[in-house]
């Protein structure tokens, strides 16, 4: 029923439903222990009251007060009594007539409860049971009959177990309402486990929708995986207005730019080169490069053109190793591989991932003295690319920030190598498009040491 989609309902539900059967058991278990007294059933009524005009038949030949009558009294109910079946005579002074001392109590305890010749009734101790009263008279006196015999139904020492003692009778109820509760625990923390992943998955930049957040779990579940999808589609529309925006604001500068640039060109020409030309034509190139940076950080974080493959580590950086090592021996400093990229494999955008990887190699020639070192370490489920400098290195409380678009950490060193800012920006959102994770650290030869973690792909 529909009213049993909302999680509230299902929680109170099965609440209730385990309260009840906990009362259930507290009011009808005790009255199905056989153990307690219970009265007789017409024909076992029958069948003592029988014996008892037996035993008074005989007794009328016993003269009351005569000498050791009650030894009389035995040998009769000694010659009425079947096998393994004990007699016992209750005189209207409360004394007790039988040959079976030993279960004097057990009879004496049993006339306090049954003492009604009229509703005889019964009661287990252990393995015997024992009945009465039945009437007897005797020299005009009422006399009552016990009979004790072994019982005819006997419960299991469990079942005995679990009467005797609450708390058992609480954990059975626990124990049978185990697979109720385990239900709701699952139809509470399945489509919360789903509800993570999805977030999860958004939070490393997969905007895509899930429809079956919208079908699975309760009501609030739906409502809340309904929510969450309307979400995904408004930052997707963000997003995307976003690009054109960048797109367009893009394309707008490079035409009074490129307007700029060649009026110092026509400039230069008529009145030669000159302090104020060659810098109105620096800051015209630097804005041209971090105009180019922009476009490029646009295309990487919306641009999902690019299709994500698999590819071997040591096939996917050759190319890129191979040109830093050029470059390095040109400009004269020392390029070291530690451990050179193994066989494993990973998936992602490769021209992108390859294109960080370079920029970090660039910024890390860019800002050594002498040497880097790149090193690739391949645990079972991650790569670990790690790319030394021994240059002058970030301030420790600018390592967190040096990834965020834009941010500089010297504006003089920035404008010398014409940086924009941007690139380090490109690189961790590239690495995060592969879910991988790129940190900034202090290197052990004195630089900057960047930090680049990739998933593995394991090979079927």
């Amino acid at each position: 029923m529909w009213i049993f989609d909302r999680l509230t309902i299902r929680i109170f539900t099965i609440f209730l439903l385990t309260i009840a059967f906990f009362l259930m058991l507290i009011i009808v278990l005790p009255t199905l222990d056989s153990r307690n007294l219970t009265y007789l059933a017409n024909k076992e009524k029958e069948t003592g009251n029988i014996l008892a005009n037996q035993l008074e038949k005989e007794l009328i030949n016993v003269p009351k007060n005569s000498f050791r009558w009650w030894m009389r009294f035995i040998v009769v109910m000694d010659n009425h009594q079947k096998s393994e079946q004990f007699l016992f005579i209750l005189t209207p002074n409360e004394q007790i007539i039988t040959a079976d001392t030993k279960n004097i109590d057990l009879v004496k305890n049993f006339s306090e409860k049954s003492h009604n010749v009229d509703d005889p009734a019964k009661k287990i101790y252990g393995s015997q049971e024992i009945i009465g009263p039945f009437l007897v008279n005797y020299a005009k006196e009422q006399y009552k009959l016990y009979v004790l015999q072994p019982a005819s139904d006997i419960q299991s020492q469990f079942v005995s177990l679990i009467f005797d003692h609450p708390f058992l009778l609480l954990a059975l109820t626990m124990l049978i309402s185990s697979p109720f509760l385990l239900w709701l625990s699952w139809s509470i923390a399945k489509p919360a486990r789903r509800l993570k992943s999805a977030a999860d998955q958004v939070a490393k930049g997969n905007l895509q929708e899930w429809p079956d957040l919208e079908t699975i779990g309760s009501s609030e579940y739906k409502a809340t995986g309904a929510s969450f999808n309307h979400m995904l589609r408004e930052l997707k529309r963000m997003q995307e207005s976003q690009q054109r925006l960048f797109s367009d604001i893009s394309h707008e500068l490079r035409t009074p730019l490129t307007r700029l640039q060649l009026a110092a060109s026509l400039l230069r020409r008529k009145q030669g080169e000159g302090t104020e030309v060659t810098r109105i034509n620096n800051e015209a190139l630097k804005l041209d490069a971090m105009i180019g940076d922009l476009l490029s950080l646009a295309r990487h974080q919306y641009d999902n053109n690019e299709i994500r493959e698999l590819n071997s580590i040591n096939v996917l950086f050759k190319q890129v190793l191979d040109n830093a090592t050029f470059e390095a021996e040109q400009i004269g400093k020392d390029f070291l591989i530690m451990n050179p990229p193994s066989n494993q494999t990973i998936l992602c955008y490769p021209a992108a991932l390859c294109s960080a990887l370079e920029n970090v190699i660039r910024n890390a020639f860019r800002y050594s003295n002498h040497k880097i070192v790149v090193d690739f370490v391949a645990h079972h489920k991650h790569l670990t690319i790690t790319i030394d400098d021994d240059g002058l290195g970030v301030a420790d409380n600018e390592l967190e920030q040096i990834f965020r678009p834009f941010y500089r950490t010297s504006e003089a060193r920035d404008r010398e190598s014409g940086g924009t800012g941007l690139g380090l920006a490109i690189v961790c959102n590239a690495i995060t498009r592969d879910h991988g994770t790129v940190k900034a650290e202090k290197s052990s030869l004195g630089g900057l040491r960047v930090v680049i973690v990739l998933p593995i792909q394991n090979k079927k």
